[in-house]
Protein backbone atom coordinates (compact mmCIF):
# COMPACT_ATOMS: atom_id res chain seq x y z
CA UNK A 1 0.00 0.00 0.00
CA UNK A 2 1.15 3.44 -0.58
CA UNK A 3 0.79 5.26 2.69
CA UNK A 4 0.21 9.13 3.10
CA UNK A 5 0.60 10.94 6.38
CA UNK A 6 -1.96 13.28 7.23
CA UNK A 7 0.04 14.54 10.02
CA UNK A 8 3.24 15.74 10.50
CA UNK A 9 4.30 14.17 13.58
CA UNK A 10 3.05 10.60 12.37
CA UNK A 11 5.98 10.88 9.37
CA UNK A 12 8.34 12.50 11.78
CA UNK A 13 7.54 9.27 14.43
CA UNK A 14 7.70 6.94 11.17
CA UNK A 15 11.19 8.69 9.36
CA UNK A 16 12.94 9.35 12.93
CA UNK A 17 11.30 7.85 15.89
CA UNK A 18 10.67 11.12 17.52
CA UNK A 19 8.30 14.25 17.08
CA UNK A 20 9.37 18.01 17.49
CA UNK A 21 5.23 17.92 18.92
CA UNK A 22 6.18 17.93 22.63
CA UNK A 23 2.02 16.49 23.54
CA UNK A 24 2.19 14.01 20.76
CA UNK A 25 5.45 12.33 22.30
CA UNK A 26 5.29 8.77 23.12
CA UNK A 27 7.05 5.71 24.90
CA UNK A 28 10.32 4.28 22.98
CA UNK A 29 8.70 0.68 23.27
CA UNK A 30 5.46 2.35 21.41
CA UNK A 31 6.80 3.98 18.83
CA UNK A 32 9.64 1.21 17.73
CA UNK A 33 5.55 -0.85 17.50
CA UNK A 34 4.49 1.98 15.69
CA UNK A 35 7.43 1.93 12.89
CA UNK A 36 6.57 -1.86 12.76
CA UNK A 37 2.45 -1.61 11.86
CA UNK A 38 3.56 1.31 9.24
CA UNK A 39 5.66 -0.89 7.57
CA UNK A 40 3.29 -3.95 8.03
CA UNK A 41 1.08 -1.23 6.29
CA UNK A 42 3.33 -0.90 3.45
CA UNK A 43 3.94 -4.38 2.69
CA UNK A 44 0.36 -5.74 2.07
CA UNK A 45 -1.27 -5.26 -1.26
CA UNK A 46 -4.67 -4.28 -0.52
CA UNK A 47 -6.39 -3.88 2.66
CA UNK A 48 -7.47 -7.24 2.31
CA UNK A 49 -4.42 -8.58 2.89
CA UNK A 50 -4.28 -6.92 6.09
CA UNK A 51 -6.78 -9.33 7.61
CA UNK A 52 -4.12 -12.18 7.60
CA UNK A 53 -2.08 -10.41 9.59
CA UNK A 54 -3.67 -11.55 13.25
CA UNK A 55 -1.43 -9.13 15.55
CA UNK A 56 -3.18 -5.64 13.65
CA UNK A 57 -6.61 -6.33 14.53
CA UNK A 58 -7.66 -4.84 11.73
CA UNK A 59 -11.23 -3.03 12.13
CA UNK A 60 -13.32 -0.96 10.07
CA UNK A 61 -14.81 1.34 12.80
CA UNK A 62 -18.24 2.21 13.23
CA UNK A 63 -20.13 5.27 14.91
CA UNK A 64 -18.87 8.01 15.08
CA UNK A 65 -15.96 6.75 13.33
CA UNK A 66 -17.50 5.47 10.23
CA UNK A 67 -15.36 5.08 7.30
CA UNK A 68 -12.18 5.08 9.17
CA UNK A 69 -10.41 1.61 9.75
CA UNK A 70 -7.73 0.95 12.81
CA UNK A 71 -5.24 -1.40 13.26
CA UNK A 72 -3.46 -2.10 16.82
CA UNK A 73 -0.12 -0.84 17.62
CA UNK A 74 -0.31 -2.36 20.84
CA UNK A 75 -3.30 -3.10 23.43
CA UNK A 76 -3.21 0.25 24.18
CA UNK A 77 -2.48 2.39 21.04
CA UNK A 78 -3.69 1.99 17.26
CA UNK A 79 -3.77 4.03 14.19
CA UNK A 80 -6.76 5.34 12.68
CA UNK A 81 -6.72 5.30 8.85
CA UNK A 82 -8.78 5.68 5.61
CA UNK A 83 -8.36 4.15 2.06
CA UNK A 84 -8.93 5.35 -1.31
CA UNK A 85 -9.03 2.63 -3.84
CA UNK A 86 -8.09 3.71 -7.43
CA UNK A 87 -8.07 1.17 -10.52
CA UNK A 88 -5.50 2.11 -13.14
CA UNK A 89 -4.84 0.26 -16.22
CA UNK A 90 -6.59 -2.59 -14.03
CA UNK A 91 -4.61 -2.73 -11.18
CA UNK A 92 -5.74 -1.80 -7.73
CA UNK A 93 -3.92 0.73 -5.99
CA UNK A 94 -4.67 1.43 -2.42
CA UNK A 95 -3.43 5.09 -0.61
CA UNK A 96 -3.54 4.58 2.66
CA UNK A 97 -3.90 7.69 4.97
CA UNK A 98 -2.83 7.75 8.14
CA UNK A 99 -4.80 10.00 10.31
CA UNK A 100 -3.91 9.58 14.23
CA UNK A 101 -2.61 7.61 16.95
CA UNK A 102 -4.94 7.41 19.24
CA UNK A 103 -4.86 5.86 23.53
CA UNK A 104 -7.80 3.22 22.74
CA UNK A 105 -9.19 3.55 25.53
CA UNK A 106 -9.16 6.95 26.65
Amino acid sequence: MEIVFVQKYLMELYTSGHTSEKKRRLQPSVISKYIQTIDKLRSARSTEDLFVIRSLNYKKLQGDKRGLASVRINNQYRIEFYTINDSKNGSRITICNILEISNHYS
